[in-house]
């Protein structure tokens, strides 16, 4: 079943076994199911399936062969909408959606990395899931500069967002990873106690021009969750 979100109903599908592909969970030369199967599974027609099919062809990850079957044609280097993503089920994969908390135009504070050269900036809160699962909440530091064309729907990626709204694209990111504890903002939703235990990402994005784009910190359930970076 697709998850409700902006992406279109193929491209959720496509980005799931992107992810799956990536993930391990779907390798060299496995046959996919039936087509018709597949459009069942997902819940959408056949139309929109092969919609979707027909992207992993385009990313180079998918062999259709005629009378036969669609096979997969590619490994770990599989990448699309949520290349920068880490976080996994700890089954592998799944598919990203987020569900905006709280935005709000604030003073940057004083240990912001630097990210432009307005005084103010935007802050954007956000709790991620996994194929439904709640797995993370975010706290990503913009400019403000770029506040007035991120408005309304921001429950896919932001990286894409930026791509379609300001022209830009993150072209590299600098991740530290280690434990802290969540939030005192975090849902009850993402399943941690006050003062337990979670997994933090720290991440600056730069984007196509060289400059950092947005800083943000993820805190992740580790019970549901796990930081995966795959090197090639």
């Amino acid at each position: 079943m697709t998850t409700p979100g902006a992406l279109p109903a193929y491209l959720q599908i496509a980005e799931r076994l992107t992810r799956d592909i990536g993930a391990g969970r779907l390798t060299q030369g496995q046959r996919l199911p039936p087509e018709r199967a597949m459009a069942a599974d997902h819940d959408v027609s056949v139309t929109t399936l092969r919609k979707a099919l027909a992207e992993l062809v385009g990313r180079g990850l998918l062999d259709r062969r005629h009378g036969s079957g669609n096979y997969i044609k590619n490994g770990p280097q599989a990448s699309g909408i949520y290349a920068f993503f880490r976080l996994e089920l700890l089954k592998g994969g799944g598919l990203p959606t987020a569900t905006v908390l709280d935005r709000a135009i604030t003073p940057k504070p004083d240990d912001l990395p630097a990210i432009g050269t307005s005084t103010d900036a935007l802050r954007l809160r956000r709790l991620r899931a996994l194929s439904g699962m709640p797995v993370s909440v975010e706290e990503i530091w913009l400019d403000a500069a770029h506040a007035p064309r991120l408005t309304g729907h921001l429950s896919d990626s932001l990286y894409l967002a930026y791509r379609q709204r300001l022209g830009l694209w993150v072209a590299r990111a600098e991740d530290r990873v280690g434990v802290a504890t969540p939030p005192d903002w975090a849902p009850d939703a993402l399943g941690l106690l006050a003062g337990a235990t979670a997994g933090l990402v720290e991440r600056i994005s730069f984007d196509n021009t060289g400059a950092a784009l947005e800083f943000s910190q993820t805190w992740f359930n580790p019970d549901r969750a796990r930081y995966v970076a795959r090197l090639s």
